[in-house]
């Protein structure tokens, strides 16, 4: 049994808390007065975590482009908190690409995430524009010619569900990486060992820069696997039984929600990893308790900690 094995096996839930796990946030653009209200209350609360960036994502078809702008900004201009654009390839030519991104950097905004993105609903399979970036590491490329970027691309533990083979999909990260990406973020996964195997896999490419574990607290089924279908994540046989009979129960829901993705996230720790993103929905109470579990404390409480430490 590897050493990895051995630490995942002797998990436990009691074990000491580590001390070096660090987190960043996905949120998504608001489309109304009351859901952006929503959001800015889960802004705020994660933000007493000190994640090391929030992103915030680009709607299909590139349907989001200016409230994803404002969003950012705000962030930027607002809090301490450092945010990352979502960027895509999608329904842009490559100078109006070209011409967001320096929006971007002249707003202070220094992260992006670049990705291929998604067609329009109803369009189909993807078409790239012949005058636009056609694929993620074209635009990885580009933006590293606009400016000094921190670029996060997109990595798949189960495989792109458009891509010809775990293998192929793989190079095409591996090109991402070689055009000048700085980090890869998974899409969401319930297998631990599906994303070991997947870095091992990505290791032995000669891919070196973190691949950090995108993490998905589940509260809707049926939401899950819309998201699932849409990414090629595989769901477990066991998540229906775990979420059966709480369809009216949306406090249950939640704690077993928390308690599955706690399992995941401290069994990856035990693995060695020190950093997650989480898709938070724009909902922090989740996120947040998983984040405690991890021995990730609001600011205050380490200095409290800290000054008790002192005294003693």
């Amino acid at each position: 049994m590897t050493t990895r094995l051995r630490r995942l096996t002797d998990l436990a839930i009691s074990s000491p808390l580590p001390s070096d796990v660090r987190v960043s946030f996905e949120f998504f653009p608001p489309k109304t007065k009351a859901m952006e209200e929503t959001l800015w209350q889960c802004v705020q609360r994660l933000s007493t975590l000190d994640p090391v960036y929030v992103s915030v994502t680009y709607g299909a078809g590139g349907s989001t482009r200016e409230r994803t702008h404002a969003t950012v900004v705000r962030i930027r201009r607002e809090t301490t908190l450092e945010p990352a654009a979502h960027l895509t390839c999608i329904g842009a030519s490559r100078d109006e690409i070209d011409a967001v991104a320096r929006r971007y950097w002249e707003a202070g905004i220094r992260h992006i995430v670049a990705l291929r993105g998604d067609a329009p609903e109803g369009v189909g399979t993807y078409e790239p524009r012949a005058d636009g970036y056609a694929f993620a590491a074209d635009l990885v490329e580009g933006l590293a010619r606009v400016a000094p970027f921190e670029i996060s691309v997109a990595a798949y533990p189960e495989g792109h569900p458009e891509a010809l083979s775990r293998e192929a999909d793989l190079d095409n990260l591996k090109r991402k990486i070689d055009a000048g990406a700085t980090q890869a973020i998974t899409q969401f996964f319930f297998d631990v060992d599906v994303y070991f195997r997947f870095l091992d896999r990505a290791h032995s490419a000669g891919i070196d820069v973190p691949i950090i574990p995108g993490i998905l607290p589940v509260t809707n089924v049926a939401t899950m696997r819309r998201f699932a279908a849409m990414c090629g994540a595989a769901v477990p046989p066991w998540m229906d039984d775990l979420f059966e009979g709480l369809d009216d129960d949306p406090e249950t829901r939640k704690l077993v929600a928390a308690a599955l993705a706690t399992e995941q996230c401290r069994a990856l720790q035990a693995g060695g990893v020190k950093q997650f993103h989480f898709y938070t929905l724009n909902r922090a109470d989740l996120a947040f308790a998983i984040c405690h579990v991890l021995g990730v404390r609001p600011r205050d409480h380490e200095a409290r900690v800290n000054v008790g430490h002192a005294r003693a």
